[in-house]
């Protein structure tokens, strides 16, 4: 019972050893270039127009948000991620489950909707601007189809490779229609679809910028635009770095619910 208790305490003090350990270690890189970054903008090695420092782009950042123009820029941006990737992803999942579980379904729509993939997003923008002009319609249809493909994708395959014996082990319990849906396949489609879904959501802030820059009054790929048109590089920084942290942001927002919806799965915990 004692040797319990002590190795108990031991795991217990090491705890939050290794809870610090896991949120510094991911910052060693980063905040070593820019350590670097600082010093060489410090000492005139790079010219602060080409690469400014990352304390110049800081003061920047608080310069936009202060004045109130980067809350109208990330407003702009966030609504039309958020109505473009909502589309695009349900869209894709009630296409996807109709493919995945019929076949004439699949041989009728997923034909199709494949040789659409193979077409270069960008070489729509064209066609996009001359149905749609600038508004934006144009701009959150082509987030939505951005974020079309990799949800489908993924959630066809989800149901799709599904294990035929757990079919069968399915119908030797006499599972009904509904039963086998939320006991078998949507679980075992799940990891598919949270795939799909942090792909997409990659895919959305990467189509938000080109929708912005084709033609529009506000969002952070027209503050990029404009800020370039100015050689304010500083301000081009700010969109980017932006971008980065909505990014991160919203992978690891899926990356939670991937964590609580597959914690069953063992092969999850790697």
């Amino acid at each position: 019972m004692t040797l319990v208790s002590k190795e108990t305490l031991e795991v217990k003090r090491k705890w939050p050893l290794q809870k610090v350990q896991h949120i510094i270690y991911p910052l060693y890189f980063p905040v070593s270039i820019l350590v670097l970054w600082q010093l060489a903008g410090t000492f005139g090695l790079v010219e602060e127009h080409i690469l400014p420092t990352p304390l110049k782009i800081a003061s920047t950042f608080w310069i936009l948000l202060a004045n109130g123009e980067l809350p109208v820029h990330f407003l702009a941006s966030g609504q039309r991620v958020v109505f473009g990737f909502l589309l695009g992803a349900i869209t894709a999942i009630i296409l996807g489950i109709a493919t995945g579980f019929s076949k004439i379904a699949q041989q009728l729509i997923d034909p199709s909707l494949q040789m659409l993939r193979t077409v270069p997003l960008l070489s729509l923008i064209p066609l996009f601007i001359l149905w749609f002009g600038v508004g934006e319609f144009g701009k959150v249809l082509m987030i939505a189809l951005g974020a079309f493909f990799p949800v489908y994708v993924n959630i066809f395959l989800g149901i799709r490779l599904v294990d035929q014996k757990l079919y069968d082990v399915t119908g030797i319990l006499q599972y009904s229609f509904k039963e086998k849906l939320t006991k078998l396949i949507f679980p075992s489609a799940m990891p598919n679809l949270l795939l799909g879904l942090r792909l997409a959501m990659g895919t959305s802030w990467l189509v938000l910028v080109v929708s912005e820059m084709m033609g529009a009054s506000a969002g952070i790929g027209y503050m990029i635009q404009d800020a370039r048109a100015y050689s304010q590089t500083d301000i081009v920084f700010v969109g980017l770095i932006l971008f980065i942290i909505l990014g991160k942001f919203t992978d690891s927002l899926v990356g939670s619910i991937e964590k609580r919806a597959l914690k069953w799965r063992d092969t999850y915990k790697g």
